[in-house]
């Protein structure tokens, strides 16, 4: 809660941990995959690169998850 909240409601944890989730997934986009880096011509050539990093990024959630039996959040180590 901060100082200038009223009526402050804590939220349940289910919703805080998706939070997390979502959060921490936004940030390893931007920060990793540099999706504000961004040097399209078009609107057909952004939504390509953005569509690949996070076709990308899916993958390795998916290889980490079912392959290797990982933590899917860990997609900066090597899968080889």
């Amino acid at each position: 809660m901060r100082s200038n909240q009223k009526n402050y409601k804590r939220q349940p944890y289910v919703f805080r941990k998706k939070r997390k989730r979502i959060e921490t997934l936004f940030s390893q986009l931007c920060d990793q995959f540099m999706i504000r880096r961004n040097y399209a011509k078009s609107f057909q050539g952004f939504k390509t690169r953005i569509l690949s990093k996070i076709a990308a990024l899916t993958t390795i959630q998916y290889i980490n998850k079912f392959v290797f039996h990982r933590n899917i959040n860990n997609i900066k180590i090597s899968i080889i």
